[in-house]
């Protein structure tokens, strides 16, 4: 069966596209992983994104030292972050984007992270 979100197929076009253009290999992966069917699409809690990212981040001679990490699906609210982290994702709970902001954090959609960090360096895929 063929995908019926609009939205999710030109993510998928843009992710391989970027992939291609740029040399970049984690967004060929992440388009690869959001192709899967919805029952077996990344759901992940803010408490794994706190866990596998860094609080320390990745300094990518920019000064910014903000863990980034991208998640092919949806954040989900359960569990506590702590610290700052940029989390990409095609879509949030309510609950996740509010606890990620109050720490500090950044809420993105994927095509926003492709545009900052075309080369995709420091990112962290978690699912």
């Amino acid at each position: 069966m063929q995908m019926q979100n609009p939205v999710l197929v030109e993510c998928i076009k843009m992710l391989r596209k970027a992939a291609k253009e740029h040399d970049a290999p984690i967004w060929s992966r992440v388009a690869e992983l959001l192709a899967r069917p919805r029952s077996r699409r990344a759901e992940v809690n803010v408490s794994k994104i706190a866990r596998y990212s860094s609080s320390k981040g990745s300094s990518s001679g920019n000064g910014n030292t903000i863990s980034t990490v991208v998640v092919p699906g949806k954040v989900l609210g359960s569990g506590i972050i702590e610290y700052p982290v940029a989390v990409a994702a095609f879509s949030f709970s309510n609950t996740a984007a509010k606890k990620i902001l109050d720490a500090k954090g950044k809420v993105l959609s994927i095509d926003e992270l492709v545009r900052m960090n075309p080369k995709g360096t420091g990112v962290r895929i978690i699912v």
